[in-house]
């Protein structure tokens, strides 16, 4: 069980779920339960008025990304999307997508883009996913969040999380970086007024070779607003395999990526793009399904397309080095797809033979 805008849960039996159901009055073991993660008083309340039960779902995806968009206010120098375009489905197919998504059993959902608060839809599928029992987590770069409309909508339906990238940590880097004159001071803005609107937030730390300067001024604001920060310098080529996004990486900040064990990516997970075609992930976006046509049944074919995808192939079969490397075989075809240098993206130095499948 979870509450909207709150980062506590509760678990309970598939038992007492079910007995949920026929409930008339919530039982006391919930409403002790609800005081205790969450400082609410539901006792005596009928579950209808405060709870929704959602149904249980038979395709066992728990977590999904919704790109509304590949638009965006912005043009930042490092972006993954390439050419930015608003085009995608209107409301009565982002409505059956949604429902899809939630049948599909996802509980878990990530708003993204593009910037997805600049889609025109924004309102209705936060409102709609909300509606549906879906914890919404939004990927944004705050630029929207002052706006008295939005704010409402947000402390109305409080997402999960929001995910702020922060790009710089004066107008001069961060407006450079975002090719937006004012674009940090609207940023500032929004951060400041849904820090005070009590929303949950964190920060992406985005390095590049503009703003690497900047990144302990950086760090020092996350600090002063008391919340958690990540930091994000390895750039990978566009979704399309250009590699316009490259040159933005700052060398002397890229990490060593952790060794690719594998992911849940098609198994219990998915990601859908702005037409409602779902793939493995935000990378490995073909082969791909229609959602919106063939529902969440169509989604039992992503395990297979995932095994297939994640497989080593070309170069990297039978590569001693496998058990250590940090990229999975998508990323690497966008690398290779962008001419990038090896060093990028392989732990080899020099280009190797292919190996016949």
């Amino acid at each position: 069980m979870l509450k909207s805008g709150e980062t506590r849960g509760i678990k309970i039996s598939q038992g007492a779920y079910r007995a949920l159901a026929d409930a008339e009055v919530l039982p006391d073991w919930l409403t002790a339960a609800a005081r205790t993660a969450w400082g609410i008083d539901l006792h005596g309340q009928p579950p209808g008025d405060h709870l929704l039960i959602r149904c249980e779902s038979v395709h066992g995806f728990g977590k999904a990304t919704y790109e509304l968009n590949l638009g965006c206010n912005y043009d930042c120098e490092h972006c993954y999307l390439g050419l930015k375009t608003f085009d995608g489905l209107g409301w009565p197919e982002r409505e059956r997508l949604l429902e899809a998504i939630r049948d599909a059993g996802v509980l878990w959902l990530q708003l993204t883009g593009g910037e997805p608060m600049v889609d025109r839809l924004f309102a209705a599928v936060h409102t709609k996913a909300y509606e549906l029992g879906m914890m919404v987590e939004i990927l944004t770069n705050g630029s929207r969040l002052a706006n008295p409309k939005m704010l409402d909508l947000l402390t109305t339906y409080r997402p999960s999380k929001m995910s702020l990238s922060v790009y710089g940590a004066t107008a001069e880097t961060y407006d450079g970086l975002t090719r937006r004159p004012g674009s940090f001071r609207k940023f500032m803005r929004g951060l400041s007024a849904a820090h005070e609107a009590g929303l949950q937030l964190d920060l992406s730390l985005i390095i590049t070779n503009r703003n690497a300067h900047e990144l302990h001024l950086m760090r020092q604001l996350a600090e002063r607003f008391g919340l958690r920060h990540r930091e994000y310098a390895n750039m990978s080529p566009t979704i399309h395999g250009g590699a316009e996004s490259l040159p933005s990486q700052s060398p002397q900040f890229l990490s060593k990526r952790a060794p690719f064990t594998g992911c849940d990516a098609g198994h219990t997970s998915f990601h859908v793009d702005p037409f409602g075609r779902a793939s493995i992930c935000k990378i490995g976006r073909d082969p791909n399904i229609d959602l919106v046509r063939e529902g969440p049944q169509g989604l039992q074919r992503l395990g297979g397309i995932s095994d297939d995808l994640l497989r080593r192939q070309g170069g990297c079969t039978g590569c001693t080095l496998q058990s250590t490397c940090g990229t999975c075989m998508p990323l690497v075809q966008l690398y290779r797809k962008a001419k990038a240098p090896l060093a990028t993206y392989c732990q080899y130095q020099e280009p190797r033979e292919e190996v016949p499948q």
